[in-house]
């Protein structure tokens, strides 16, 4: 989730990042250290899934049109879903706003189970 939460930044989508800055930035997201086997497995994996592209000729990462609609996606779910929700000294989220989080779960649930049916057949 730190992962995901680093390439949302706005700075990355604009400029690209190395393996060394995202790690840096993936470490302060989860308050711990993130080695750069770590990093390089984990822009290997977001490259194959099409997320990320390198840049020829240089270290950068940028994000492909699949990726910043993810990022976009993740951005969006938090600021208008999941701060409201974790906020400890705010009153109870709003009718509306629960019942989109269990469409959300509800549309996953139903994901995993498909995936898993596919998988078993």
């Amino acid at each position: 989730m730190a992962l995901t939460g680093a390439l949302c930044l706005h700075l990355f989508a604009v400029t690209g990042v190395t393996n060394k800055r995202l790690r840096a930035l993936t470490a302060r997201l989860l308050g711990r250290t993130y080695t750069t086997a770590q990093m390089t497995y984990d822009l290997r994996r977001l490259r194959l899934n099409g997320l990320i592209t390198r840049v020829e000729h240089t270290h950068t990462y940028v994000l492909t049109p699949d990726g910043q609609r993810l990022a976009i996606f993740y951005t969006k779910l938090h600021d208008r879903l999941l701060r409201p929700l974790m906020a400890a000294d705010q009153p109870q989220a709003p009718p509306a706003l629960r019942h989109a989080l269990t469409t959300i779960d509800q549309h996953v649930a139903d994901y995993i189970a498909h995936a898993r049916l596919k998988t078993a057949a």
